[in-house]
């Protein structure tokens, strides 16, 4: 079933704008998670241990943007299609560490609203 899935896909005619349009949302992209990375890490000193796990959580969306440029090259230089497939089987194990993180950062959110020092409380 999952062969004749692959086969399928692979006898389709691609569009000629099919590459350049994958290729550009990746590098924006992997561009806005290191963004999003660099920025998370950067807040977590003042901000406490939950803007780390989304800065975490950055990194491995990051390395699922990278993770498909590799199987790409990958891809266009193994001979066996068997070892390709076994590769793409883990696609999505980034997306997965990125959303255990993302959960813990919520999880370890502390003190929904700050007081203000007269009392107030602030929105």
């Amino acid at each position: 079933m999952l062969s004749s899935c692959f086969t399928a896909f692979a006898q389709m005619r691609l569009p000629s704008y099919f590459p350049w349009v994958v290729m550009g949302l990746l590098c924006v992209g992997g561009l806005g998670w290191l963004i999003a990375a660099a920025l998370g890490f950067a807040r977590a000193r003042a901000f406490g241990e939950s803007p780390r796990w989304f800065a975490i959580s950055a990194v491995c969306l990051l390395l699922y943007h990278v993770q498909w440029f590799v199987f790409a090259v990958y891809g266009i230089n193994e001979k066996n299609s068997e070892n390709v497939v076994g590769m793409a089987a883990f696609f999505n194990l980034f997306v997965a560490l990125g959303a255990v993180c993302a959960i813990i950062g919520f999880m370890r959110m502390n003190d929904p609203r700050t007081k203000a020092p007269g009392g107030d409380e602030l929105d």
